[in-house]
């Protein structure tokens, strides 16, 4: 099965991992933190900004694969803190408010500073 792999300005990059790839008529985006691609820096200190950010940097490597957040059918967010699930959520509905993907949840294994939140999703192409 062929692949491409999948990059966008839009989006923080990295030189481990692409930002997504597409096979199989789906698109796989990597865990996306709340960074902001123009600055480098996290786009807030809130579970809230941070989450309204990875689905930012989802949707822009998502539009750069030809796909869109209305293409999403699975989600995996990446918690810090588990305390922050109501914040993180009060974020995700105003993304996803009818119709929403399937999703699953986990707690983040490292100590990044800062960072709440990170958000890996897969789309239809």
């Amino acid at each position: 099965m062929p692949r491409e792999c999948v990059n966008t300005d839009a989006a923080p990059k990295s030189p481990a991992y692409s930002q997504a790839v597409k096979a199989g008529g789906l698109v796989f985006v990597s865990g996306q933190a709340g960074i902001d691609p123009a600055t480098g820096n996290l786009a807030g200190d809130t579970i809230q900004e941070q989450t309204h950010q990875c689905l930012r940097n989802v949707s822009a490597i998502l539009e750069a694969a030809g796909s869109s957040l209305d293409n999403v059918v699975s989600v995996t967010f990446i918690l810090r803190d588990p305390e922050d699930f109501a914040g993180m959520n009060e974020s995700w509905q105003a993304w996803f408010p009818t119709n929403p993907p399937a999703r699953q949840g986990a707690k983040l294994p490292i100590d990044a500073p800062g960072l709440r939140v990170s958000v890996a999703v897969v789309a239809t192409a």
